[in-house]
């Protein structure tokens, strides 16, 4: 990758902080009416009229939330779009405009920072996002990208993680694991290659999980499905730390607490296969494992007969009252008290 010695490279110190940015952002176009003003000036100007706005921003930091040794640089920048629309999305909101900040060493050339902003501008591109500003400073510590998101939403759509009562359904989309499965198939080939750098991995028996760890894709689709389906969700979270995380803070805030039912959380028969070759018990994975960017979200029984059988959509669990707690009910009915294992970004042994 960064070490391919017959690459071109063009250093970042020739361009200047302005010119790199005029250079990485030529070709993003603008495509809300929202965004009144994008790069180019001191700062930009957006203008909403009868929608809340929701703004959220992540930091991601090179060795600590990716490894540049098999995360290709252009994922790396789709993904880091796809952490943040992802919260707004959570919110039951449309995403409309991000800002992209790096720090950046000068093992970097500008070469690699095409790459990068390659997968940013596909991800505003597939996701109809104006890019509208940033940042670009020096870093002694490798690459590290902030970038913050913004949306829009009416009053009556907004969805929090409070708001679920007892008796509420809880909804899950897409299926989990993936992501933590695909990591560990990752680490183990890097440290094979470590060894033998002659070796070139299969990953194709991986490729979905792969994927689901370096190139996830935030879940757009499903707030235009709950909209289309005329369902406001009484609360709603993104599975970004593991499902029991994510199932503990709905509870937490709207002071539930939660049967989720084992046999019903979704799991692709891929991760079932890694989980058995890495000897891991899938239920753990799916609570634990992290970063596969669904949504996680509970509605009221009376918008059951709107979302059954959508293949978009499982039921794995109902709220209840917040005395008798939170739960894991086990295939065999054994209630489990659920805790939060997920991923802890202030942990450095993660």
């Amino acid at each position: 990758m960064l070490e391919d010695k017959n690459q071109e490279r063009t250093s970042l110190e020739a361009l200047g902080e302005f010119g790199l940015i005029d250079h990485l952002t030529k070709n993003f176009a603008l495509v809300h009416q929202s965004t009144i003003k994008g790069i180019g000036d001191d700062a930009a100007v957006l203008s909403f009229t009868d929608k809340n706005t929701v703004v959220t921003t992540d930091l991601l930091v090179e060795g600590v939330h990716f490894d540049l040794s098999y995360m290709p640089l252009k994922h790396l920048g789709y993904k880091a779009v796809m952490v943040n629309l992802s919260d707004i999305y959570a919110m039951n909101a449309s995403a409309t405009q991000i800002t992209v900040s790096i720090a950046v060493s000068n093992r970097f050339p500008l070469e690699a920072l095409e790459e990068l902003y390659a997968g940013i501008q596909l991800a505003t591109k597939l996701y109809k996002v104006d890019l509208i500003g940033g940042d670009t400073t020096s870093s002694n510590t490798g690459l590290l990208i902030s970038i913050t998101a913004i949306g829009e939403v009416r009053d009556k759509q907004i969805t929090y993680r409070k708001g679920a009562q007892k008796n509420d359904l809880l909804v899950i989309s897409g299926d989990i694991g993936g992501a933590y499965m695909g990591l560990q198939v990752l680490e183990r080939e890097k440290e094979v290659f470590k060894v033998n750098p002659n070796n070139q991995p299969d990953l194709s028996p991986y490729s979905y999980i792969v994927e689901r760890q370096l190139k996830p894709e935030a879940r757009k689709d499903i707030v235009e499905l709950l909209e289309k389906l005329k369902v406001v969700p009484t609360s709603m979270i993104d599975i970004s730390d593991g499902l029991s995380s994510e199932i503990l803070h709905l509870c937490k805030n709207s002071e539930v607490g939660c049967d989720l039912h084992e046999n019903k959380i979704p799991l692709d028969p891929t991760v079932i296969a890694a989980c058995e070759e890495f000897n891991l018990d899938s239920t753990l994975i799916a609570l634990s494992g992290g970063e596969d960017y669904e949504l996680l979200f509970t509605i009221d029984q009376k918008d059951f007969d709107k979302i059954k059988g959508n293949p978009n959509l499982t039921i794995i669990g109902h709220m209840t009252d917040k005395r008798e707690g939170t739960h894991l009910v086990s295939r065999s009915n054994a209630k489990i008290p659920l805790t939060a294992q997920g991923w802890n970004s202030l942990n450095t042994s993660n």
